[in-house]
């Protein structure tokens, strides 16, 4: 099926982009992705071995998933055929396995890249599992979204997940000499114009090669652009930092230690900085419930769900309506009484948990179902809390071996004071009623 199309897409010289072009030919002539694809990359190993397995490559656009797995095809002489889940079916799906058992008869290897995977449904996914199973197929699907969400566990127990990384500054700049290598001539760009050329990319080197075309195509001879002219020509606005590199990591640090230090005018102006940049929404949306949780916690125990509703009503309003909201949760936050206690709390508890493994909990506040597990002694001295006297049994809940552990220590601030009151009066009862 895909070679009746790639017949028909490339006939009468119809002309190709330059990204498409500049494909490389050679695995380690992948820029960007020098973990996978360098001298002791995962993928450079794999080629060193008998077999190519299934894989997910999970990255962001233009970062080289379709082109790593065309060149892994060729390295492992493969039959290369590539669908698209958004506009392939079922129908589409039983034609590329019929096609690829016919092909295994006859000694033939298939590898099937399916992009967008996570676009198939889990009727469409689960029918690639047969395919992998019998070596039928080698399966590459590609995604821009994260595979533990987006696809089934079944076949993610089937392949391995590698990760795609946004291409760094440094690597489209590789990507842009190696165009003007191919074009023979120069892009008529000043020095400071040509670095943010490679930061309107965000990280897509398919997307800074495409705008090398469109320079060469528009740009008047002897004419040489600079920042303001860039992005005129563009009809992009250069971003004020980048947001895959430090000047992003920069200013959400700043933001979220401004709200920490309860400083709501710093904040939201290291908000606004993020948002005037081009930041998505959602991201800052994602940080400010974050914030919440680990910097105010109980403290303030409305802080999660103003949060909450700022992404909401986001969700609702759109852009840029909707960021009115998310600069009211800022500010909110921001002047929210602080406490990292629970954050504090669930660190320690993790670590306990994890050193303790499998610890059994203790018998008298386990149910007993079956007339073995009561000749146990499974639930024989439970104490129903609210039949006890403060509806306060002070039961050990912990398991025997383990002891009694404090993890959740509140402060004398906000709402935790209250808590903080609460814990130890039922930290008296516990000690009167012998019960530690």
């Amino acid at each position: 099926m895909s070679d009746i199309f790639i017949a028909a897409g490339l006939n009468k010289g119809a002309p190709r982009p330059l990204a498409d072009r500049l494909r490389p030919n050679l695995l380690r002539d992948v820029v960007g992705q020098e973990h996978l694809t360098g001298a002791d990359g995962s993928l450079t190993r794999v080629l060193g071995s008998d077999s190519l397995g299934s894989m997910i490559f999970w990255g962001p656009p233009g970062t080289g998933k379709t082109t790593v797995a065309r060149l892994l095809a060729t390295e492992t002489k493969l039959k290369f055929e590539q669908i698209s889940a958004i506009f392939s079916g079922v129908a589409d799906l039983k034609k590329l396995f019929d096609l690829a058992r016919s092909r295994r008869m006859n000694g033939q290897g298939n590898l099937l890249f399916v992009d967008e995977i996570h676009r198939f449904n889990r009727t469409q996914q689960d029918s690639f599992l047969p395919m992998m199973e019998d070596g039928t197929i080698t399966m590459i699907g590609a995604t821009t979204e994260n595979p533990s969400f987006a696809l089934n566990a079944a076949l993610l127990s089937r392949a391995r997940v590698l990760t795609f990384k946004s291409l760094d500054e440094t690597s489209i700049l590789a990507l842009l000499a190696r165009a003007e290598e191919s074009e023979k001539k120069l892009l008529p760009l000043t020095n400071d114009a040509r670095l943010v050329l490679a930061q309107m990319s965000d990280g897509d080197g398919r997307a800074a090669l495409t705008m090398a075309e469109e320079i060469w195509r528009v740009v008047k001879q002897g004419e040489s652009l600079d920042v303001k002219s860039l992005g005129i020509i563009l009809q992009r606005r250069a971003p004020v930092y980048d947001r895959a590199q430090d000047g992003h990591y920069n200013l959400i640090s700043a933001l979220h230690k401004s709200v920490r230090g309860s400083d709501p005018d710093a904040a939201l102006y290291y908000f606004c900085r993020m948002i005037d940049a081009g930041e998505d929404p959602l991201f800052l949306a994602r940080r400010l419930v974050r914030m919440a949780s680990e910097d105010i916690g109980n403290a303030d125990i409305n802080a999660l769900v103003v949060a909450l509703n700022a992404k909401q009503a986001y969700d609702f309003l759109g852009s840029p309506e909707g960021e009115l909201a998310l600069a009211q949760c800022v500010i909110y936050l921001a002047t929210a009484p602080k406490s990292n206690a629970v954050y504090v709390a669930y660190k320690n508890a993790l670590k306990t948990a994890k050193a303790a493994g499998s610890l059994m909990p203790p018998k008298t506040i386990l149910n007993a179902p079956t007339k073995l597990m009561q000749e146990e002694g499974y639930g024989a001295t439970y104490k129903y809390d609210h039949d006890e006297a403060d509806a306060f049994s002070g039961q050990n809940y912990f398991p025997e071996s383990l002891g009694r552990k404090q993890f959740y220590k509140p402060v004398e601030r906000g709402f935790e004071r209250d808590l903080k009151k609460r814990l130890d009066w039922w930290a008296k009862l516990r000690k009167e009623r012998n019960q530690d």
